[in-house]
């Protein structure tokens, strides 16, 4: 369709030419005039490595749940080089704000699956320690993270932790989220408060091409890394197949915030391979041809591939990699069913960094009622042995 003044009306189907590659779905190593980098052996070993424990992981917690052992869980199937790569990007100082599907920058992050589990298995609020790992709590709505992340960066700035030249101190934010919330208020706002104040936040868009059910071209008329120029910062797209391509790009965005120059928009063009989350049956809303035709683009084969054909892993690296996802599986569930329910008041923990007087009092307020009925509990007893 024709605008007889602005001219044709742009869609959003993919360019495949427009993606930032170094590792093609066969496993051919390629070079990109921009984002090239030389890994050595051992890296390209441990990205392998952890997608494949990542894959693992969430395979055994989509069986939990299929048994009842969790309430949900959102698989991240497919999308496992888009995380591991940006992942490994980060510096130790630099702080990461998820979604509720970023088990892979969880993993690489340190974070204990099991405490992934306890999240989703409802007896915790999400365990672990944000500043322990630079990776903040799993967030359920949609979007609000990115003015999350948008506000911590700003917080850097005025840190005076942004800039100054010294690599073991200057830090950057990496906000992640999804195609489908690119179309949330939050996440434009967020935008234009990065731009305005050139926040050292690089947002991380995983386009999976699924809203939930919503197709991407429902979602925007043009490829969303475009929508950086816009508010005034730059925007690229990668293959989110490609660890070593999601890795590059990154680092590159990473380090770029780190230096004072400002946001960027990265989007990891990826597919989410299995359900939006345990709820969802995709076979609803999509063909299988294209699963089966985005299955050839696997993010492990490929590397798999490349290992195996340049003579950078042998088969007892795959065996021993295979025992540990094992051992990795039977931990998980052993675990998960140990997991304890939560003491009430435990809901006022890591609130804020510092306990507050009012939060103090409510904490105070619930003790005193659950006390009520143990004194209760008492006066019973007492009454039946009378």
């Amino acid at each position: 369709m024709n605008d007889p003044v602005f001219g044709p009306t742009p869609t959003a189907p993919a360019d495949e030419g427009e993606l930032v590659q170094l590792l093609t779905p066969e496993g051919e190593r390629v070079h990109h005039p921009e984002f090239d980098l030389e890994l050595t052996p051992e890296m390209l070993r441990t990205f392998y490595r952890d997608m494949f424990l990542v894959r693992r992981l969430d395979v055994e917690a989509t069986a939990l749940q299929r048994h009842g052992e969790l309430g949900l869980w959102a698989q991240l199937l497919g999308q496992e080089a888009a995380q591991v790569g940006a992942g490994h990007a980060l510096a130790r100082q630099d702080f990461v704000f998820p979604t509720y599907r970023e088990h892979g920058v969880a993993w690489v992050r340190g974070v204990d699956p099991v405490s992934l589990l306890g999240l989703f298995r409802g007896v915790d609020n999400g365990g672990w320690d944000p500043h322990a790992h630079g990776f903040n709590l799993y967030t359920i709505v949609i979007g609000a993270q990115v003015l999350h992340a948008a506000g911590y960066a700003m917080a850097l700035q005025r840190d005076g932790v942004v800039g100054t030249g010294d690599g073991d101190r200057d830090a950057a934010v990496l906000a992640h989220f999804g195609d489908g919330a690119s179309s949330q208020g939050d996440v434009n706002e967020a935008f234009i408060f990065a731009a305005w104040a050139n926040a050292p936040v690089v947002f991380f868009c995983q386009n999976n091409q699924w809203a939930i059910s919503e197709p991407i071209e429902k979602v925007s008329r043009i490829p969303l890394y475009q929508r950086a120029n816009g508010f005034g910062f730059p925007g690229v797209r990668v293959d989110g197949n490609d660890v070593l391509a999601s890795y590059a790009v990154t680092q590159a965005a990473l380090k770029r915030a780190r230096e004072g120059q400002g946001p960027t928009l990265i989007e990891a063009y990826t597919y989410r391979m299995g359900a939006h989350t345990t709820t969802d049956d995709p076979t609803r809303y999509r063909l299988m041809e294209d699963v089966e035709h985005w299955k050839l683009k696997d993010p492990l084969a490929r590397v798999e591939v490349h290992l195996r054909r340049n003579g950078l892993a042998d088969d007892d690296f795959f065996a021993e990699l295979s025992a540990e996802a094992d051992a990795l599986g039977e931990r998980m569930r052993r675990e998960c069913h140990l997991l304890p329910d939560p003491q009430p008041l435990s809901i006022f923990d890591r609130v804020y960094a510092e306990q507050t007087a009012e939060l103090a009092a409510q904490q105070a307020e619930v003790a005193t009622y659950l006390s009520s009925f143990a004194d209760h509990a008492g006066a019973g007893a007492e009454g039946g042995a009378a």
